[in-house]
């Protein structure tokens, strides 16, 4: 997006700078990182058509730069290099930002500050915490670790879910269009049958008419309620309604929060594993959790402020199963916390694994009964006239 900012720069006094910028906050730090003071900032209209959105490759960046310091490059050498062999222009623009304010003699985490929509909060903490223990290498390592153990159980999900729609999906096809096409060419050759039908075939044969006489009508009708219902859909409140719902069935719920909790002790492992205190790094995790979970993280640092160890705090909060509790005392006892949280993480990974694998076997067929009842019921009520007709033949 194109944004129009009115701006005092040093030396130059006050000037009328457009500025490219996913946001207003982006254009404010652009401005900020040549030491100017934003006056006024305002969006400039380029056209109906949004530009594309530059999706930043976290993961592929930091396993570069993970490759080149361990090769004995220092960091600025190494941002220099990806700079020069970086073919995506969004891309390139950002990692030359942040040369230049390496350039400038800022930390890393700062200037990664000023990129957050390339750079998560998580990310500029872990990098935060290797400026005080200076061993970015491991900060990485830790880091893209934890990001290939959430996006594998994320494709698993995703993975699981892709048969049964695309099931779905070819059996609402087919369905529609026996009920679109085929239907109404039936209904017109049984014109001079009897009501001695099936009370189900005569309303098929009524709706094959009413398609056939009043078809353009009844696809605008289906094609503005289908406007209206991916509108409605894609609304922030319709899928908050639909997760709260999701949440209040006992199967999926449970299952649900057992997800939640492993992302929360994955990502609480790796911050405590970088050395952030473990009441920051509650703070910082908060933000993944589902709204409703926010209040109980708030409660268990101010518990673990308070003196209660980790432990007690999480199970008052309910921020634990029975299994991550005895795992969190025996890490208390131990002294490795973010590693016992780690593997608390993993353990819930793996029950989601398997719910996920039961779940989807039991699902597969269900569905295949279903559209197969659906389309050969169709089917056979098409066919019923016939088969009366030959009746009354013999």
């Amino acid at each position: 997006m194109r944004y129009e900012v009115k701006a005092v720069l040093a030396g130059q006094g006050t000037v009328f700078l457009e500025l490219d910028a996913d946001n207003e906050e982006e254009a404010r730090l652009q401005v900020a990182a040549k030491g100017g003071m934003v006056l006024h900032v305002r969006r400039r209209f380029s056209g109906w058509i949004p530009k594309r959105r530059v999706r930043f490759p976290l993961a592929h960046f930091s396993q570069e730069l993970l490759s080149l310091l361990v090769a004995g490059l220092s960091l600025v050498e190494s941002i220099e290099t990806l700079a020069d062999k970086e073919q995506d222009a969004g891309t390139r623009k950002i990692i030359q930002g942040l040369l230049a304010r390496l350039y400038e003699g800022v930390t890393f985490s700062r200037a990664l500050e000023s990129y957050p929509q390339a750079f998560p909060p998580l990310y500029v903490a872990s990098a935060r915490a290797s400026e005080r223990t200076g061993d970015l290498p491991e900060a990485l390592t830790r880091f893209i670790t934890y990001q290939t153990q959430m996006d594998l159980v994320r494709k698993k999900l995703i993975g699981a879910s892709i048969y049964p729609v695309l099931l779905l999906s070819i059996g609402l096809l087919v369905a529609i269009f026996l009920l679109v096409f085929v239907v109404p060419k039936f209904s017109a050759i049984y014109e001079d049958v009897g009501a001695d039908l099936p009370w189900l075939s005569m309303l098929l044969i009524k709706w094959g008419r009413l398609v056939h006489d009043h078809g353009w009508q009844l696809a605008g009708v289906a094609g503005a309620m289908l406007g209206f219902i991916i509108y409605g859909v894609n609304q922030p409140l319709f899928k908050q309604w639909v997760n709260q719902q999701l949440w209040h069935i006992p199967a999926i719920g449970e299952r649900m929060r057992v997800y939640q909790l492993a992302r929360f002790y994955k990502t609480l492992g790796m911050l405590l594993r970088g050395g952030i205190p473990v009441v920051k790094a509650l703070e910082m995790v908060d933000g993944l959790l589902q709204p409703h979970f926010r209040p109980r993280v708030r409660a268990a640092a101010v518990r673990i402020r308070e003196g209660k160890t980790i432990s007690a705090a999480m199970e008052a909060e309910g921020l634990t199963t029975a299994v991550g509790n005895r795992m969190l005392r025996v890490g208390e006892r131990t002294g490795l916390m973010g590693e016992m949280m780690e593997r608390i993480g993993n353990f819930h990974d793996e029950e989601i694994a398997r719910w996920v694998e039961w779940i989807t076997k039991l699902i597969e067929p269900l569905l295949m009964a279903v559209i197969g009842g659906v389309i050969g019921g169709i089917i056979i009520l098409m066919y019923m006239p016939i088969f009366q007709l030959a009746g009354s033949v013999g």
